[in-house]
């Protein structure tokens, strides 16, 4: 039997990813007590990129915010790899976003936006969170948007 996350997920019509293997040293997510961590995660999809380039530039914002709902997706992914079930999620306390920008854009929060409304689709109150959106020059792979987010879980999770 599936879980509420996962029949939200269904309804949504979205299907949780395969974790995306490390690029480096590190851990797609890691738990300390009654948080989950996850790595920064970019918009993989089924192992590959499917924008590469700059926010304001070679990427439509539009396309953008389109790319951080599939990072917050692949995070999930992240988070359920390590708990096992995504029911165990009490809230999503905070999503940290980077976006690759052209020097003269100026609108990552809409960007992020796209992650923010995937968390509360799916999550619904539990996916409220605080935010940071944070614009760089360049993101791994030429990745347009990253997207990390902390979550804590139910007690005896």
């Amino acid at each position: 039997m599936s879980g509420v996350v996962d029949a939200k997920l269904a309804e949504l019509g979205l299907t949780l990813p395969e974790v995306v293997p490390p690029l480096a040293t590190y851990q797609p997510a890691v738990r300390s007590g009654a948080y989950v961590y996850t790595a920064g995660q970019l918009p993989m999809v089924k192992g590959s990129m499917p924008v590469t380039g700059k926010v304001g530039a070679e990427v439509s914002p539009e396309q953008a915010k389109e790319l951080a709902a599939t990072c917050a997706l692949n995070a999930l992914a992240a988070v359920k790899s390590v708990v096992g079930d995504l029911d165990k999620i009490a809230r999503v306390v905070k999503v940290v976003g980077f976006v690759a920008s052209a020097p003269d854009f100026t609108g990552q929060p809409g960007v992020l936006n796209g992650a923010s409304e995937l968390l509360g689709a799916v999550l619904g109150e539990k996916g409220v969170h605080a935010r940071s959106a944070v614009g760089v020059a360049v993101l791994p792979l030429d990745a347009p948007v990253e997207v990390e987010i902390q979550v804590e879980l139910v007690p005896g999770a």
